[in-house]
């Protein structure tokens, strides 16, 4: 369907025709069972979805091939939790859960790592560089600061009553801060070991560090997420206040500007955490770290963005979902949130030669680049770990970073990878359905890379053993689904070039559900009367000189009025008018069309009502028909979406509902006079409903109930007595009958005597 064109020095994927664009158009709206549905991924909210090797996803949603990583050094530690550099260049690694700090020499042709330290607590959460090319460790819990020297010789150093130490510093004096926890205590400690509390956060945790050039102490927290900024007698004034749990990390770029590394690890809206296991967590809200678990949320779907929201103080904007952010502070206090993500948990920042910030995040081990005018996020790299936790930058610019599950040490080259693969989330069709084409837009380097795409479909959400195999792999942009028919999909994409990346900018795999019958699933009988009126108007004005708002027809009106407005619209009475509404679905998406018939009860044949009703009400002027018991059948037909030999309905029948649009009957009264009362008797009768109200009049203004003898109206046939004080006078009496069907009757008694 599609050929290589050259453009240049590179070869481009041809647009598609006009056709298929029309149809992946109308893919953003309901399709049908008769016409394919697509799969599609064209952003970068759809790409970061699925999984990505060797493979950067650019702020424009554009697949190409990242930046070649290598590893440098595999520990036998499941988390790696800080990196230190010693001035030759040498990585110290501090770790856990075995609380080992790791010697790697990066120089060289082949990176070489020795076990350097192994501390009798279980976690080294902090490093520096002591002095004579030592090294400070501070282990928790029951937290120590031990000096190491070059030798790995190890002495305690201080021993604080706190129970954890999560960040170390040093001063150009020699002076040592430590951060704890979990009284949130950062202690300042002499070149001689001697150490005394320096500043108390009133927080959880004091969780990390850094020294501005003007040599005040940045100190970050945990419970609450906070940012104070320490002077030299321990005065703090608070920089930032995030809406998150706690500041991660701290990190000063060659402009003195700070970046700060904010996360949560639950919900914004306090929903009860579950754990995760094998997550790393420093710590908890209960003051409690947990190694290995920490709680999450599950969220709809993936979101990284950049924002711009700035200011001097407080919160940011509402974080909402978002499980983390970075901000950055200039040295006047000013600061600016770069970005935020609903999915991934920022562990740590870094800039770049370029001044580029690199963003270490987890639970999927994302590396991401803010960069552009405004900052735009891409998706850099993705690590073989759940979490990427440090970030270290060389001499001459090479990033490192460390990960956890497993613990190990990459490096970041200059070079692209020569391969990338990204493997889409499951795709879900909802029921079997046959696949279409599989078909990609992008390009090419000429002569120096290829575009490969692969698919796999089974019938179980999660892929495993009972899925096809990966199918050969598709070359050219159209091509036939090979694999067999089923109700997940999975595709994945190969890049593979030279110098210059391949680029993939959209991908569309078509599919065709087998058609399903519609479904009516239900029928609503409005009482009698009851319409609704479109679009919405005002409401009915008063007439003018009327006063009398109490006419049956008019109470009726201003009862439906008054109940309020639908979704069908307002509403309001029209006599003789009975609504019929439901509610059908299909599952394909198809459109639907109603067929509506009736029957009496006792008939067995169904009638024709209207046919071909496009939306799901519908009114029936039952003027047209005799009085008695009904049933509605809707079949409801999705022939709209497929041809006649394969189109399909369904339809329900409703309950019974009374038609009757006959008046009640009044007898003819009789008046007698007993004294200074007037007795007027009289009967009531409907040849089908029930009376349901009688009222008389003697000036035709207002109007009073009138009981049956029995005390209850409940038939179809009343007797009823009125007695007046005083006799009928020169207006006799007028009387009004109302049925249950709101079919209204009146009727004049005279004074007797007058004609």
């Amino acid at each position: 369907m599609f050929a290589l064109a050259k453009r240049g020095s590179t070869a481009s994927i041809a647009r598609p025709s006009l056709a298929f664009a029309a149809a992946i158009v109308g893919a953003v709206v309901a399709l049908h069972a008769s016409t394919p549905k697509f799969f599609q991924a064209s952003t970068q909210t759809d790409f970061l979805k699925g999984d990505v090797e060797n493979l950067s996803i650019d702020s424009r949603g554009q697949l190409l091939l990242g930046p070649a990583t290598e590893l440098v050094y595999e520990t036998p530690s499941p988390f790696l939790w800080t990196l230190s550099a010693a001035p030759d260049g040498v990585l110290f690694i501090g770790t856990g859960n075995d609380g080992r700090v790791f010697r790697v020499e990066t120089q060289g042709a082949q990176a070489r790592g020795t076990s350097f330290f192994d501390a009798s607590e279980l976690e080294v959460h902090a490093l520096a560089p002591a002095p004579n090319g030592g090294l400070y460790a501070a282990s928790s819990p029951d937290g120590k600061i031990y000096k190491v020297d070059r030798a790995g010789t190890a002495t305690t150093f201080f021993d604080p009553d706190d129970k954890y130490i999560w960040a170390l510093t040093a001063d150009s004096r020699g002076n040592v801060y430590a951060a704890t926890g979990d009284k949130g205590v950062v202690y300042k400690i002499t070149p001689d070991g001697q150490g005394a509390p320096f500043f108390s956060t009133k927080a959880t945790h004091a969780t990390a560090l850094a020294l501005d050039k003007a040599g005040n102490l940045l100190v970050g927290t945990e419970s609450p997420g906070r940012l104070f900024r320490v002077d030299a007698s321990g005065r703090g004034f608070l920089l930032l206040d995030t809406p998150f749990d706690e500041v991660r990390a701290l990190r000063f770029d060659d402009k003195g500007m700070l970046y700060v590394a904010a996360l949560s690890g639950r919900a914004s809206s306090g929903a009860a955490p579950q754990p995760a296991a094998e997550t790393p967590a420093r710590s908890s809200s209960a003051g409690e770290p947990t190694r290995a678990g920490v709680p999450t949320v599950t969220v709809e779907v993936n979101s990284v963005s950049t924002t711009d929201s700035s200011g001097g103080g407080g919160t940011s904007s509402p974080a909402g979902a978002a499980r983390g952010a970075v901000y950055r502070i200039a040295p006047d206090g000013l600061w600016e949130q770069l970005w935020e993500s609903r999915d991934d948990l920022p562990y740590d920042v870094i800039a770049d030669n370029e001044g580029r910030l690199i963003v270490a995040t987890g639970n999927k081990g994302k590396i991401y680049r803010l960069d552009g005018d405004p900052l735009k996020p891409t998706l850099l790299a993705r690590a073989s770990a759940q979490q990427v936790t440090a970030l270290y930058k060389d001499a001459r610019g090479a990033v490192y970073y460390a990960t956890a599950n497993p613990g190990k040490l990459f490096r970041l080259t200059s070079d692209l990878a020569s391969q990338g693969s990204y493997v889409s989330d499951v795709q879900d069709a909802k029921m079997v359905a046959t696949w279409g084409t599989v078909t990609w837009r992008g390009t090419i380097p000429a002569n120096a890379g290829r575009i490969e795409v692969f698919t796999r479909s089974g019938n179980s959400e999660t892929p495993d053993d009972t899925w096809s195999p990966w199918s050969p792999a598709y070359t050219s942009p159209g091509s036939p689904i090979s694999s067999p028919k089923a109700r997940y999909l999975q595709w994945r994409a190969v890049l593979t070039g030279k110098g210059q990346s391949p680029i993939l900018t959209s991908i569309n795999a078509a599919y065709l559900q087998r058609n399903l019958r519609p479904q009516v699933r239900s029928i609503t009988v409005h009482p009698p009367g009851i319409v609704f009126q479109k679009p919405f108007p005002s409401g009915d004005p008063d007439l003018a000189g009327f006063e009398n708002q109490t006419t049956p027809d008019r109470k009726l009106a201003a009862e439906a009025s008054a109940s309020g407005s639908s979704s069908l619209g307002r509403r309001v009475y029209e006599k003789g008018l009975q609504t019929l509404a439901w509610k059908a679905d299909d599952e394909n998406g198809d459109e639907l069309v109603y067929d509506v018939e009736y029957r009496r009860e006792g008939e067995t044949a169904w009638k024709s009502l209207r046919q071909g009703v496009q939306e799901s009400i519908y009114v029936w002027d039952t003027t047209t028909v005799p009085n008695g018991t009904y049933f509605v059948r809707i079949k409801a037909s999705d022939l709209p979406s497929n041809g006649a030999e394969t189109a399909l309905s369904g339809d329900l029948d409703s309950s019974t509902f009374d038609i009757d649009n006959t008046p009640p009957l009044f007898s003819t009264p009789g008046v007698r006079v007993d004294g200074n009362r007037t007795i007027v008797t009289f009967d009531v009768t409907d040849d089908y409903s029930p009376i349901r109200r009688v009222e008389s009049s003697q000036d035709g203004q207002e109007w009073l109930p009138v009981f049956p003898r029995d005390g209850i109206a409940d038939s179809k046939a009343e007797h009823y007595e009125v007695t007046i004080t005083g006799g009928l006078g020169p207006r006799g009496l007028s009387l009004r009958a109302t049925d249950a069907m709101n079919n209204v009757a009146t009727t004049q008694v005279e004074a007797p005597g007058r004609r």
